[in-house]
């Protein structure tokens, strides 16, 4: 009897593992089948069927071959889990993420939100709304990351915003209760920028926790930078608040860093001051929303790489105007 045989057989198990990674259940039980075939005929070409190396080798291979299959099942169960579970977050987001565009408290409030993965439609951009005692809110933000994690971060941060808002005296103590209701849900490294706005008569008082800086487009179009930098929510923000006088026609752009960060492909930024300027002219807000998110992706070329909220703000009516902008 030989002992050895001149032709391996383990080669073989190649096929069936790559099988159970990519292949369903029953392909994989045919790949497995063929590859014992396969290493039988080998095995009677080379002369090797009475040796002990390709008995004991190819009792290896049927074992592997009857597990693959298992495998394969368990990695199917797993993916679909998976899908069901990106299904429902995407579900959970459209909730928490509702589209606008309506008039509240004498504002025309418009929406838009595009996240860059259209596999998941799950991103760490928020936005949200609260007619309060003291005035239309606007809370726009931004969470690091993707995926469960980040949809976890938003509805955190909405839920407080939806709870806070409506008790808080003014946007910095409304600030500062946000963040002390946000810091235990926050890993070490994890904080989250955000720009709230509060409507009132003639003008808007803003604060900016580390966020990109609100556009105001009426007779120019001008980005409203906050005068003294304040930290994300998570990060201790020390809250200071702004007015910012609105003439009749004024429009207000909340956005999140997919605006400032789009890239063509040679890296030029997007034009912001410029295409805002241009789509901001359309009469309908919805229009303008729609007219800007087109520009942005002329501008890259594809769909954006960065997730994009948008809310575009319009009061009605603006009675006399009070002072230029100061803060408070």
């Amino acid at each position: 009897m030989n002992l050895v045989h001149t032709m391996p057989i383990t080669p073989v198990l190649i096929g069936p593992l790559l099988a159970c990674v990519r292949l369903s259940f029953r392909r994989t039980v045919v790949v497995s089948g063929c590859a014992l075939v396969l290493a039988l005929a080998i095995g009677a070409w080379t002369g090797a069927l009475g040796s002990i190396g390709f008995r004991v080798e190819y009792g290896g291979l049927v074992l592997a071959c009857a597990v693959v299959p298992y495998t394969a099942r368990h990695r199917a169960a797993l993916e679909a889990a998976g899908a069901r579970a990106r299904e429902v977050a995407r579900s959970t987001q459209r909730l928490i993420l509702r589209p606008l565009s309506r008039d509240l408290a004498g504002t025309r409030i418009c929406t838009r939100y595009h996240c860059a993965a259209p596999e998941s439609d799950i991103g760490g951009d928020l936005y949200d709304v609260a007619v309060t005692p003291y005035g239309l809110r606007v809370l726009v933000g931004d969470v690091r990351g993707h995926g469960l994690e980040a949809l976890r971060l938003t509805a955190a941060t909405i839920a407080a915003f939806r709870e806070l808002a409506y008790t808080a005296p003014d946007l910095p103590a409304l600030v500062t209760d946000l963040d002390k209701r946000l810091t235990p849900e926050l890993e070490a490294e994890d904080f989250v920028t955000a720009v709230l706005a509060e409507f009132g008569p003639g003008e808007v008082r803003l604060v900016n926790c580390g966020h990109p800086a609100p556009l105001r487009a009426g007779r120019r179009v001008e980005l409203l930078e906050p005068f003294v930098p304040v930290p994300p929510l998570g990060l201790r923000p020390d809250p200071r608040q702004y007015r910012v006088r609105l003439q009749p026609g004024d429009r207000l752009l909340l956005y999140t860093d997919g605006l400032t960060e789009a890239r063509a492909a040679d890296g030029t930024p997007f034009p912001l001051l410029t295409e805002a300027c241009r789509a901001l002219r359309e009469p309908l807000p919805d229009d303008a929303l729609d007219s800007l998110y087109a520009r942005v992706v002329a501008h890259t070329g594809a769909r954006p790489t960065d997730d994009l909220a948008l809310v575009l703000c319009q009061p009605a009516e603006v009675p006399v105007p009070l002072m230029s902008s100061s803060t408070s």
